[in-house]
């Protein structure tokens, strides 16, 4: 599940209207590095369109992610404060909202509701992303009934309602 959905699905209208309005649409090409490895970055993107190739330099710079339209780009480093881990390369034609960290800082500082629902989104998608890596990694059992990769039905419901917002922002920045 794309990433945007988790926090669409928790923010709410305001605030992806907020993103839309701050945020601005960036084309690149295929082919272009749009995160270096090691090196500090002063944004974090939702990719609107196309596909990014994610690779790590201690695995030879093999590929270990794809990332299509509604990914979180960014994100660990904007949370941590640290350099990203990998490298991240569009792999086509690609769109991207670029959300610069100092105006993302400002409203996380000024408005306690959003920062409230931003890092709980975030929380979110990074939590969901460690049970699936250790879950192939086959580290511990999964002992419940259902599939770790499942949703639960309210998280479901958030999804749902995040890509209904996905859309909105994609037809207000005219990429679709």
């Amino acid at each position: 599940m794309r990433k945007v959905f988790y926090l669409m699905g928790i923010l709410d209208d305001g605030d992806v209207e907020w993103l839309a309005r701050t945020g601005a649409t960036k084309f690149m090409p295929s082919g272009k590095v749009l995160i270096h490895e090691g090196k500090a970055i002063e944004d974090i993107y939702v990719v609107l369109e196309g596909k990014l190739s994610v690779s790590v330099r201690g695995m030879g710079d093999r590929e270990i992610a794809t990332l299509l339209a509604g990914e979180i780009v960014g994100e660990m480093s904007f949370v941590d404060a640290r350099p990203p881990s990998a490298s991240v390369t569009t792999s086509q034609d690609s769109y991207l909202l670029v959300l610069p960290r100092t105006l993302l800082t400002s409203k996380l500082h000024t408005d306690n509701a959003f920062a409230a629902r931003f890092y709980r989104a975030v929380a979110t998608l990074l939590a969901d992303r460690l049970r699936k890596t250790t879950s192939h990694l086959g580290y511990g059992n999964w002992t419940e009934d259902r599939d770790p990769d499942e949703l639960d039905e309210a998280l479901m419901d958030s999804a749902s309602l995040g890509a209904t917002r996905f859309d909105r922002l994609l037809k207000q920045l005219r990429i679709h």
